[in-house]
């Protein structure tokens, strides 16, 4: 099983891929919580260039809330992370966490049904940007 789900589009800009990102999480009801711009964190921190690459913490409320009632340390878990990266000029790569993939360690058949639901949400995320 892949831990993620992935598309890659090209003759977009990077920064509207990430906006089409957003829109498309809040369309399945995610928020994002964080946003981390890792090309700028790794020149700050180590003087390193880097291509562009940027991390969205998406959040989905309802399933978080079930997901914290069904097991309470799957918060080290969250949020679901999803990336946009561009290696090369004009062609962008979204991927996205697979959530059953990463709950594998986790024996809990009601964290895996809410694990499945979230997947699919993701999976159509990545599905829709283009």
């Amino acid at each position: 099983m892949e831990y993620y789900f992935n598309k890659t589009i090209g003759n977009i800009p990077f920064d509207q891929a990430i906006e089409k990102t957003k829109l498309a999480l809040q369309e399945e009801g995610f928020g994002v919580l964080t946003e981390i711009d890792m090309k700028d964190t790794l020149k700050k921190k180590l003087d390193v260039d880097f291509y562009n690459y940027t991390v969205l913490g998406a959040c989905n409320a309802p399933f978080a809330h079930k997901a914290l009632q069904a097991e309470d340390k799957i918060g080290t878990m969250l949020p679901c992370n999803v990336i946009v990266m561009e290696k090369e000029p004009g062609l962008v790569e979204i991927a996205a966490v697979n959530p059953m993939a990463s709950m594998q360690a986790v024996i809990n058949l009601d964290l895996m049904n809410i694990a499945d639901e979230v997947g699919v949400k993701l999976k159509r995320v990545v599905d829709k940007i283009h």
